[in-house]
């Protein structure tokens, strides 16, 4: 699937292996495709070079049978190297700007970011798409400081041009309260992966995605 269709989802899985019960990764991606996740991320920043190779083609091949997008968290290099979607930089990665004219117009480029000012220097750069974080507590978001809050995610949606993400703290209960601040769509972690059944847990939030869209468009009408 890497030719770049632009961002054809609202729902954006980030992996952690170490949250997922048992420690098998790759069932629980795979039970959040079946439950209607279709992106994710591989996030796995301790893993040497050679194990992350391996883990992103395993997972380019389950993402592949679900018709799913795959992004590879910071390593450009893999993610050519396995036909991924596209990379996700933070904020020790490379230039946005240098990433894009890298990857060309079809890889997807996703951007980590904590403020108003790197979004839309993300944005300006080539990035297709930002993740906004942390949004609600987190402990795995804490060490970037307070939550941002629902008032600067607002501020955010409404200056970018690109698709927003709200990342951080999102539980069932959050899903209608940041689409209502104007975001895309959600990123998330553990409320997924961490849960005892990650294809229940995702076809609750994609039901829940799809319900706040249709309330969107009635309320516009």
């Amino acid at each position: 699937m890497n030719d770049r269709a632009g961002v054809d989802f609202n729902l954006y899985l980030i992996t952690d292996r170490k949250q997922v019960p048992g420690g098998d990764l790759y069932a629980a991606v795979e039970g959040a495709l079946r439950g209607g996740a279709r992106a994710v991320q591989l996030r796995e920043k301790d893993l040497p070079s050679r194990e992350l190779y391996g883990l992103a083609l395993g997972l380019r091949e389950v993402t592949a049978r679900h018709g799913a997008r795959l992004l590879v968290n910071d390593r450009l290099d893999i993610a050519l190297a396995t036909g991924a979607d596209g990379v996700h930089l933070g904020e020790s990665s490379l230039p946005t700007a240098r990433v894009r004219e890298l990857a060309g117009g079809s890889m997807l480029v996703g951007v980590s970011c904590h403020g108003l000012e790197r979004a839309l220097d993300a944005q300006e750069a080539g990035a297709d798409f930002i993740t906004f974080s942390p949004v609600f507590f987190t402990p795995s978001k804490a060490g970037y400081g307070e939550p941002v809050g629902t008032e600067r995610l607002t501020e955010a949606c409404r200056r970018l041009r690109i698709p927003v993400f709200a990342l951080g703290g999102i539980k069932p209960d959050k899903v209608r309260t940041v689409l209502d601040q104007g975001a895309h769509g959600i990123a998330l972690i553990s409320a997924i992966l961490a849960a005892d059944d990650p294809e229940r847990a995702a076809r609750e939030m994609v039901r829940l995605l799809a319900a706040g869209e249709r309330q969107k468009v009635k309320s516009k009408e």
